[in-house]
């Protein structure tokens, strides 16, 4: 099996709120595949940060499962593509606690939590995602890129405004631009600061 079938083919956007998109969604005709779940994501690395100064991901995710993922480095500019595209490994976990402790026995410990709430619908061939962060919602297009485009286009959302940054990028730059003193991207962190992730977008 190729490296190809591996790989995700993803851009965000930043919006206002959830809802719109949602009503939009509604009115194109997708279809929910997965109700609004709060998750939680740690990424792990070693101690020295071999993965992250590789561009690679290693993360476990909470949800109504325990999902074990990872990202290898980005790929947009040798596949000439205007998405972020890396190749994803992803299987599904027992559990929790267990998972953290094969891969501290291997030198990977957890880094980085990142909290969101999301919801997961379907238009023609593309995954769409409305994520709630601690610093702002988004809209997660994932597939084609062709596809991508013009369901971007069916939602209202413009092409030249994307992002292709990950959460953990976003909350670095954040972190650095507001001399933030955690590391955490969690609701409880974020709480009463006032805090967007429009502050480094613009």
């Amino acid at each position: 099996m190729g490296n190809e079938k591996h790989l995700e083919v993803e851009v965000k956007f930043v919006v206002a709120g959830v809802a719109v998109v949602r009503e939009r969604l509604v009115a194109v005709g997708a279809v929910l595949l997965k109700e609004r779940v709060f998750e939680r994501n740690v990424s792990l690395d070693t101690a020295v940060s071999t993965l992250y100064h590789h561009d690679e991901l290693l993360r476990l995710r909470q949800d109504t499962a325990v999902t074990l993922t990872y990202k290898g480095r980005s790929l947009e500019a040798e596949q000439g593509s205007e998405a972020k595209v890396r190749e994803e490994l992803e299987v599904t976990v027992s559990d929790w606690d267990t998972a953290v402790a094969i891969f501290r026995r291997l030198g990977f410990t957890p880094q980085v939590v990142y909290e969101k709430y999301r919801e997961t619908w379907q238009l023609g061939e593309v995954i769409v995602t409305l994520d709630e962060l601690p610093f702002g919602d988004f809209v997660e297009l994932e597939g084609d890129e062709d596809a991508i485009k013009e369901t971007a286009v069916a939602l209202n959302l413009p092409w030249e405004k994307r992002v292709v940054s990950n959460y953990l990028a976003l909350m670095t730059a954040v972190k650095t631009h507001h001399q933030l003193s955690f590391d955490d991207l969690t609701f409880e962190n974020f709480a009463g600061l006032g805090i967007s992730v429009a502050d480094v977008l613009s």
